[in-house]
C-alpha cells in the first residue's frame, strides 16, 4: 500500500512539473541564426521509419520511408510527403471563415481546433472536404517539436484507425495542422455524458477494437511507434462511430534490435501513464498497452481514470477497480449500470479479464496489442452470434449443447481473460433451462439508442477534438 502511495505522489509531482519542463524547452528552442531564422530543435526527432499501409492491416507494406524533417526549416525546404497538402495561412482563414468563434470544436493548452471546409473557394479545383483545423498557440504547451512530430508520423502513416492528416501550414510563425473531420467528436465526451444517448455495450466494444487495431498497427511497424498518450480524449469518432487515434505530438520511435526500451523524459497524462514509465522513463510498447487497459476500464465502468469527486479510495480508477476485475460477482456489480441488460456475464468477464491483464504492474505480464485485437474480435463475433440467437428464434443453432459430466461441477473459476477459452461451468450456465436469457442479456423488445438521430447535438457540445488536457 505504501508503495502505491509513493508511486502516486511521484506521478503527481512528475506531471505537475510537465508545464514547467515544456516552458524551459521552448526557451531552448528560440530562433537560431541558421537558415532563415526558423526555430531549430536542439534534439533531432527520431525517424518514424514507418511503412505505409491501407485498410485495417496490422503489418505495413514495404515501401521506402521518407526521411523525417528535423526542424521546420527542413520541412519548408523539403516537404517530401506527397499525400499531404501544404496550405497558405490565407487559405486557412478562408476555410474557417476567418477563424470564426462559432466554428470552434475544442481548445486546450495546444491552441484551438476549428471546423472548416476546403473547396473551390479556398483553392481552385479542390474537392469539397470537411476538415478539423488545429492552430497551434505559440505560447501554449505544444512547441515546434510536437507539431513537427505529428507531421512526420501522420505524413507517412495511413491506416483506417488513425486520423488522416490532410495537410499543414507553417507560413511565418503560424503552425497549423489540417485533419479529416470526425463528426462525432471524442470518446471522452460520449462516454461520460449523463443525459441523452449513451454508448451501448456493443458500440463500446467496437470502439475498443478499433483503437486496439490502431495501436497494433503502430507497434507492428518495422520501426515500432509508441503512441505515448492513449486516452479517451485522443480517440475520435466519425459519423458511423468508427474510432481513430489522433494527436501524435508525443509519439516516439520504439526500441530496435537488442534494445529493450527507449529512455525519454516522462510525458503524458496522469492516470493513463504506465507506472514503470513514470518511475524510470523507460518506454516500451507495453506502456501503450497499460494506457489501453485504463481506457478499457473507463468504458466498462463509465468512470473517469481520475475523479476527485468520488470517495477518496475511488479517486484513482485503476487502483480501486483492478483488484475487483478477476472476481465474478464483484466485477458485475461495478460495471456501468447504464449497460445493464446489454451483455452476457461470460462476455463481461472476458473483457474485464483483458483489462486486468493490460493493467498488470509488470510490463511482461501485459498482452501485446495483436493479441488484444484477436480477443476483442472474438468478443465482437460472439456478440453478433448472441444477437442472432435472440432475434432468430430456433431457426439457427450457433452453439452445441455440451455433454454433461459428473466431474465438472468443480470448475467454477478459470482464467477470465478469454485467452484460454470458455469454461465448462460457463457452458452450463449458457444452456441452463429457463427463459433462454441470462440475467444480463437484453430483453427482445429493447431498442438501442440511435446516435444518428442525435448527430445535430454532437457538434454543438464537442469540446475535446484532438485536445491534450
Amino acid at each position: 500500500m505504501g508503495k502505491t502511495k509513493l508511486l502516486n505522489r511521484f506521478m503527481g509531482i512528475c506531471f505537475s512539473l510537465e508545464e514547467q519542463q515544456r516552458q524551459r524547452l521552448r526557451q531552448q528552442q528560440q530562433p537560431s541564426s541558421r537558415g532563415n531564422g526558423a526555430p531549430v530543435i536542439s534534439d533531432n526527432l527520431d525517424s518514424p521509419g514507418m511503412k505505409t499501409a491501407s485498410g485495417s492491416q496490422v503489418t505495413p507494406k514495404n515501401v521506402t520511408p521518407v526521411p523525417p524533417k528535423k526542424n521546420v526549416n527542413d520541412l519548408r525546404q523539403n516537404p517530401g510527403y506527397s499525400n499531404v497538402d501544404i496550405f497558405t495561412y490565407n487559405e486557412m482563414k478562408l476555410a474557417t471563415k476567418f477563424f470564426r468563434p462559432d466554428y470552434i470544436l475544442g481548445e486546450g493548452g495546444f491552441g484551438v481546433v476549428y471546423k472548416g471546409v476546403i473547396d473551390e473557394n479556398v483553392r481552385p479545383g479542390y474537392k469539397t472536404t470537411f476538415v478539423a483545423i488545429k492552430e497551434l498557440n505559440r505560447g501554449g504547451y505544444q512547441g515546434d517539436r510536437e507539431w513537427l512530430a505529428e507531421v512526420n508520423y501522420l505524413g507517412q502513416l495511413r491506416h483506417s484507425n488513425l486520423v488522416k492528416l490532410i495537410g499543414y501550414c507553417c507560413e511565418d510563425e503560424h503552425r497549423i495542422l489540417v485533419y479529416e473531420y470526425m463528426e462525432s467528436g471524442s470518446l471522452e465526451k460520449h462516454l461520460l455524458r449523463r443525459v441523452g444517448c449513451m454508448l451501448t455495450w456493443s458500440r463500446r466494444m467496437k470502439i475498443a477494437l478499433d483503437a486496439a487495431k490502431g495501436l497494433a498497427f503502430l507497434h507492428g511497424a518495422e520501426r515500432p511507434v509508441i503512441y505515448r498518450d492513449f486516452k479517451t480524449s485522443n480517440i475520435l469518432l466519425n459519423a458511423d462511430f468508427s474510432a481513430k487515434l489522433s494527436d501524435f505530438g508525443l509519439a516516439k520511435d520504439g526500441p530496435m534490435g537488442d534494445q529493450t526500451h527507449v529512455s525519454t523524459r516522462v510525458m503524458g497524462t496522469y492516470g493513463y501513464a504506465a507506472p514503470e514509465y513514470v518511475m524510470t522513463g523507460h518506454l516500451t510498447a507495453r506502456s501503450d498497452v497499460y494506457g489501453f487497459g485504463v481506457v478499457l476500464l473507463e468504458m466498462l465502468l463509465g468512470r473517469r481514470a481520475v475523479d476527485k469527486s468520488r470517495p477518496s479510495r475511488e479517486h484513482n480508477l485503476v487502483e480501486w477497480a483492478r483488484p475487483l476485475l478477476n472476481n465474478n460477482k464483484k466485477v458485475l456489480r461495478i460495471l456501468d449500470p447504464r449497460l445493464e441488460g446489454q451483455y452476457t456475464a461470460r462476455t463481461a468477464m472476458k473483457v474485464a479479464g483483458l483489462a486486468y491483464q493490460c493493467l498488470s504492474q509488470n510490463p511482461k505480464g501485459r498482452p501485446v496489442m495483436s493479441d488484444v485485437v484477436a480477443l476483442l474480435e472474438t468478443v465482437q463475433s460472439q456478440g453478433a452470434e448472441e444477437e442472432m440467437l435472440q432475434s432468430g428464434g430456433g431457426v439457427v443453432t450457433l452453439y452445441e449443447v455440451p455433454k454433461r459430466s459428473s466431474h465438472n461441477s468443480g470448475d467454477k473459476k478459470r482464467n477470465q481473460s478469454g485467452f484460454s477459452g470458455s469454461t465448462e461451468g460457463e457452458s452450463r450456465r449458457r444452456n441452463k433451462p429457463g427463459n433462454g436469457r441470462s440475467k444480463s442479456e437484453p430483453p427482445a423488445d429493447r431498442e438501442p439508442c440511435d446516435f444518428r438521430n442525435s448527430s445535430s447535438n454532437l457538434e454543438n457540445d464537442e469540446k475535446s477534438v484532438s485536445a491534450r488536457k
